[in-house]
């Protein structure tokens, strides 16, 4: 009868060790250490972030055309600043004019005149790649620093607004023609 006590003691211990092992198994590690009772008390805990993919345009200027000699085009380039966050800092941009379907048009009434858009990833440019209205123009990168480029570099890419000659030759004198140009830039 002593060696079935002593045996049955020996299942119930050999149990109980893989019962309390099984818990302890099942409980997730946590990197955090809590603190003991003492004089003083010292505890520690892992901290992590990560931020969501963001853009943002700046340095956008309106483009005013004024007594333009329609025998040569018109064209306004302006410097402005692309932010990204991705690894890349990649970036792509869709621009969206004020006419139907999105067309870059310059309207006085019915009248219509249309004008064209060109982008760079590059500051100081005269000419780009030329846009189509709603499509992206994607594969672009940034060298901004931060979101408003207050640091160097202070500009990183180039718009440019063309008025053709013969856009401008329709137009009635003394006439103002508006619209505006909606530019989208997407993170990638």
């Amino acid at each position: 009868m002593l060696r079935t006590g002593r045996a049955t003691a020996k299942r119930v211990a050999v149990l109980l060790g893989c019962t309390i092992w099984t818990v302890t198994a099942a409980t997730p590690a946590s990197a955090s250490t809590q603190g003991t009772l003492g004089a003083t008390s010292t505890g520690s805990i892992s901290i992590s972030v990560s931020v969501a993919n963001r853009a943002q345009i700046t340095g956008l200027s309106d483009v005013t055309f004024t007594n333009i000699d329609p025998a040569t085009a018109a064209s306004a380039a302006q410097n402005n600043c692309v932010w990204s966050n991705t690894a890349t800092r990649g970036y792509s941009i869709t621009a969206t004019g004020s006419g139907t379907s999105g067309a870059f048009t310059l309207a006085n009434g019915a009248s219509t005149v249309p004008y064209s858009v060109q982008w760079s990833q590059t500051s100081g440019q005269s000419t780009g790649t030329a846009l189509t209205p709603g499509t992206a123009l994607t594969g672009l990168a940034t060298t901004a620093a931060n979101s408003t480029c207050s640091t160097s570099p202070s500009t990183t890419s180039s718009l440019i607004v063309t008025i053709s000659a013969p856009s401008l030759q329709s137009m009635v004198s003394a006439t103002t023609y508006t619209g505006s140009l909606t530019l989208l830039v997407t993170p990638q």
